[in-house]
C-alpha cells in the first residue's frame, strides 16, 4: 500500500489578470487531476439574488470551492490545487483557517498562493516574479532561485490571507506574484501564469510542460501590445484615452477583484465549438485548457466555471 507522501498545496482565487486561476487550471488540466473535496458555500457567501425563469423563481447558485489531488506517479511529491470561483465578502480568515485544517488532513507540508504585480512593463517585457514567504530559509530558497523577493507592500484577498493562515497553523507559507502590465488589469495575462508555474516547478521538483500556456501568453501579448500603443499614442497627443484604457500603475501587488466583463452573446458556432471541447475534455483531462482559453476569447468562463471543473470530479 502506498503510503502518503509530502504533499503541497496551492490556493487560487479569482484576481487580477486571471494570474492564480489561469495557473491552477493550468495545473488541474495537465496533471490530470481530480476533485477530493468541496467547501460548503453557506456561512461563507450570502445569497444575494435569485434567478427568474418563465416566471419562477430559483435561489442563485453560490460560489464553488473545491480541492483536487494529483498522486505523482513516481512516488515523489504529490500536488493539492484549492481553487475558490470567487472570494467571499466576509469570513476570509475562517475560510483559510478551514481551508488550511482540510490541507493539513490530507499531508500538506507547504502552502502556495498566486497572484499578480501590476507594474508600468511593457506587454512586450517577460514578466518578472516576486516571491514572499513566512519563514526565513523559505524565503532564502526563493532567492536560490533567482526570485525577486518583495521589499514591501500588501497581498489583500485570500490569496494574501491563506498565506497568514498557513504560516499561524506552522505550515510554511509562499506567495508568487507574476508581474502584469498595468494597462490591463483585467485581461487574461498567461505570461505571468507561465511565469508564476516555471519557478512553482521547480520549486516543488515538479516535471510541467508549459508550452501551450506560452503560446496562449504569446496570443495575448499581442493584443495587449496594440492596446498598449493606443493608450501610448492618445497620451503623447494630450487625449484623454478611450473606455477601458488606463494608465499602467506604478508597480502595486494585487490587492482586489477585478470585475467581471460583460459576457458576449454565444453565436451557434461559438456555441458547437465550446460543446465539442467540453467532450474532448471529457475524454481527456490534458485537453482541458484548451476549452479554457476558448472561453477566455469569448469571455465566457464564469458562466461555465462550474460545469468546466466538473471536468475533473472522479470518474466511476
Amino acid at each position: 500500500m502506498r503510503e502518503t507522501p509530502e504533499r503541497w498545496l496551492v490556493a487560487a482565487w479569482p484576481g487580477l489578470g486571471h494570474v492564480a486561476t489561469t495557473a491552477a487550471v493550468y495545473l488541474l488540466s495537465k496533471l490530470s487531476m481530480h476533485q477530493v473535496a468541496e467547501f460548503k458555500a453557506r456561512g461563507f457567501f450570502e445569497l444575494e439574488s435569485v434567478d427568474v425563469d418563465r416566471g419562477l423563481v430559483r435561489a442563485a447558485r453560490l460560489p464553488r470551492s473545491r480541492l483536487f489531488l494529483w498522486r505523482n506517479p513516481k512516488g515523489g511529491r504529490d500536488i493539492v490545487v484549492f481553487l475558490g470561483e470567487a472570494q467571499p465578502p466576509s469570513g476570509k480568515l475562517a475560510l483559510c483557517e478551514r481551508l488550511i485544517a482540510a490541507a493539513r488532513a490530507l499531508g500538506v507540508k507547504k502552502v502556495f498562493t498566486f497572484s499578480a504585480m501590476a507594474t508600468e512593463m511593457t506587454p512586450a517585457s517577460p514578466s518578472r516574479i516576486f516571491g514572499v514567504a513566512s519563514d526565513a530559509s523559505t524565503l532564502a530558497e526563493l532567492r536560490r532561485h533567482d526570485v525577486a523577493i518583495m521589499g514591501q507592500g500588501r497581498i489583500a484577498g485570500l490569496n494574501g490571507v491563506a498565506l497568514a493562515a498557513a504560516a499561524e497553523a506552522g505550515l510554511p507559507a509562499v506567495g508568487l506574484l507574476g508581474e502584469m502590465p498595468g494597462v490591463a488589469p483585467d485581461l487574461p495575462c498567461p505570461n505571468a501564469s507561465a511565469a508564476v508555474l516555471k519557478i512553482f516547478a521547480k520549486l516543488a521538483g515538479l516535471t510541467l510542460d508549459l508550452d501551450e500556456l506560452e503560446d496562449y501568453g504569446q496570443a495575448m501579448q499581442e493584443q495587449l501590445n496594440r492596446l498598449y500603443e493606443q493608450v501610448r499614442q492618445a497620451l503623447s497627443e494630450g487625449e484623454t484615452p478611450e473606455a477601458g484604457e488606463t494608465q499602467a500603475p506604478a508597480p502595486q501587488p494585487e490587492v482586489s477583484e477585478p470585475q467581471p466583463p460583460a459576457e458576449a452573446v454565444l453565436s451557434d458556432e461559438d456555441g458547437k465549438r465550446v460543446e465539442k471541447l467540453f467532450s474532448l475534455a471529457q475524454q481527456d483531462r490534458s485537453k482541458a485548457f484548451e476549452l479554457k482559453r476558448e472561453l477566455d476569447r469569448l469571455g465566457l468562463f464564469a458562466r461555465y466555471e462550474d460545469r468546466f471543473l466538473d471536468l475533473f470530479e472522479p470518474r466511476p
